[in-house]
């Protein structure tokens, strides 16, 4: 048996499962974003947004809120599974926060989420943070 040609195929068969493809980003976000009508209404947002940023197929959101340590903290960023038609297209999401800590520290995190599933069939659409009042074009 030929150990070189073995371990030459485990390099190679290796090497090619490694492989991946970095036009679809959102391996690297912290979670996904969800797409639910219903958990859009029945959100809150108990939280101040301090900052937004678009980052290839990531939206990192900058936030604060009161608690003892944020490690109870469960984030979602979530969409109202509506497109409104304009140029360009927009969508309405809003940032929750279940926080049930009774601190009054003011604590701040920041967390990225997967935005690739929000894409229609243009290659931008606008995004409106409802619970900031902010809009983000995501081009992709």
């Amino acid at each position: 048996m030929n150990y070189k040609k073995i371990i030459g195929f485990i390099v190679i068969f290796g090497s090619l499962a490694c492989n991946s493809d970095d036009s679809n980003n959102t391996n690297s976000c912290d979670q996904l974003v969800i797409i639910s009508s219903e958990q859009y209404d029945e959100s809150n947002g108990n939280l101040s947004i301090n900052n937004l940023k678009i980052e290839e197929d990531c939206l990192r959101i900058n936030f604060s809120s009161s608690g003892c340590s944020g490690d109870t903290w469960e984030v979602k960023l979530i969409d109202s599974e509506e497109i409104l038609e304009s140029d360009p297209p927009q969508r309405n999401l809003k940032v929750s926060l279940k926080n049930e800590e009774l601190c009054q520290a003011v604590i701040t995190k920041e967390i990225t989420f997967g935005i690739s599933e929000l894409r229609v069939e243009e290659t931008k659409i606008l995004l409106n943070i409802k619970n900031s009042d902010d809009k983000l074009l995501y081009e992709y």
